[in-house]
């Protein structure tokens, strides 16, 4: 310390200016550190970082492993619940309807259930089905007339469509032309739904092939109609062969006049053929070809004279 003029001592030497301001500097940056430490030290968090993964956790969106493993089972679930109404229905309801043919299994059949009301001929029929009645036309089939003349076999014919098809359940199948000139609904008919369109089914359960079979019938292919055509050819065949139904009805020529000096002539069958004037024998391979509806309308002699009928010369 110093005396000053007056004798005082001075009690305030450099140094102290220094030191206090010093002292007020270090106060001020504990104050203000201590505020700062108070702030960060609230009751929600005891730590100012946060470990990645606590901070993961804690968020409310998920990471994306979690969230690809929701969204795969949430879809799964979705076509879990697809299949199961494609199982109870048959089908899948978001699907066309062309899909569902498209895919149907080779050789199976459409067909519309019918009610048969009245039976017309041997082939035609009126029948019931999805609320309205049509008249229905078989499919590939002609049975023998008896409208303005009797053909051979046409009573026969129109009494046996009567005796199975009158009031009966039957199941109509369409081909490519669902309707002929005259409007007529054309079907092939099946007495029994089938399984599928093969050859034994079609022998044991359409009406169509049973006419066929059973010689009430001959096969009249008019495309575009032509599904089971080949196989009508062929159970044709078969009834003829075997001498079924028509095939058997040949026709019997009358005992021959007496010719001219007294000779009478031979008595014999033949088949005749309206349309060529010409008759054959029963076994003659061209008797066999004539159409039902030139076959045996008119009676001849063995002559040939009667109504133009000329023998056939092979």
């Amino acid at each position: 310390m110093t005396q000053n003029r007056r004798g005082f001592i001075n009690a305030n030497p450099k140094w102290i200016r220094p030191a206090v301001a010093a002292a007020l500097f270090l106060l001020v940056a504990l104050l203000a550190g201590a505020a700062l430490a108070g702030c960060g030290a609230g009751p929600e968090s005891s730590s100012s970082l946060v470990p990645p993964q606590t901070a993961l956790e804690a968020s409310s969106v998920a990471p994306p492993q979690v969230a690809l493993k929701e969204t795969l089972k949430r879809t799964e679930k979705i076509n879990d619940t697809q299949n199961d109404t494609i199982n109870q229905t048959g089908q899948n309801k978001s699907a066309p309807a062309e899909v569902y043919e498209q895919t149907a299994p080779p050789g199976s059949v459409k067909v519309t259930p019918a009610v048969v009301t009245i039976v017309v001929d041997g082939d035609t029929v009126y029948a019931s089905l999805n609320g309205r009645e049509e008249k229905v036309r078989f499919i590939g089939v002609d049975t023998p007339e008896s409208t303005r003349e009797v053909e051979p076999y046409g009573k026969e014919a129109p009494a046996y469509t009567q005796q199975r098809l009158a009031g009966r359940q039957v199941y109509l199948e369409l081909d490519v032309g669902e309707r002929d000139k005259y409007g007529r609904l054309l079907a092939y008919v099946w007495l029994e739904k089938p399984v599928n369109d093969s050859e034994a089914e079609v022998r044991a359960k359409m009406y169509n092939a049973e006419l066929l079979l059973n010689g009430y019938a001959q096969v009249m292919t008019v495309p575009p109609n032509v599904k089971y055509a080949d196989l009508f050819v062929k159970l044709q065949r078969e009834a003829r062969e075997a001498g079924k139904g028509l095939w058997g009805a040949a026709v019997t020529a009358p005992a021959p006049a007496p010719a001219s000096g007294g000779k009478s002539g031979s008595a014999a069958k033949y088949i005749g053929n309206s349309s060529s004037k010409k008759f054959y024998y029963p076994d003659c391979q061209w008797a066999k070809e004539i159409s039902l509806r030139n076959k045996g309308r008119v009676q001849f002699t063995t002559g040939g004279g009667n109504a133009g009928y000329m023998p056939c010369k092979v």
